[in-house]
């Protein structure tokens, strides 16, 4: 169950990171109170899943889950550069959260 929290906890991750572009420097106020209780969310979430993970793993995974998913959504979303070599290095981070649920002991 921790790990599912930890995941959901790294799509709020990506919301807030996306709804970051759409305050406009928090001078929009219905993005930026989305983003805020985004941002609450991811982080509460990743507390609740630190109860039963190591702090190292958990933290890594959440980082990681939340770059992946912005990098993605900004290639669709705003048109940013998907050459071969940003899609390899994401699915370099994706592997990296494979290696670490499958090695760690929880």
């Amino acid at each position: 169950m921790n790990w599912l929290i930890l995941v959901v906890a790294g799509l709020f991750e990506i919301a807030w990171a996306i709804g970051l572009k759409y305050t406009e420097g928090f001078t929009r106020f219905w993005p930026s109170v989305l983003t805020a209780t985004a941002m609450l969310i991811s982080v509460g979430l990743l507390g609740i899943a630190m109860k039963g993970l190591p702090v190292g793993t958990a933290y890594a995974v959440w980082v990681g889950v939340g770059a992946v998913g912005t990098a993605l959504l900004g290639m669709i979303l705003f048109s940013e550069a998907a050459n071969v070599g940003r899609l390899i290095s994401l699915l370099l981070i994706v592997a990296g959260i494979v290696g670490l649920k499958l090695t760690t002991p929880h």
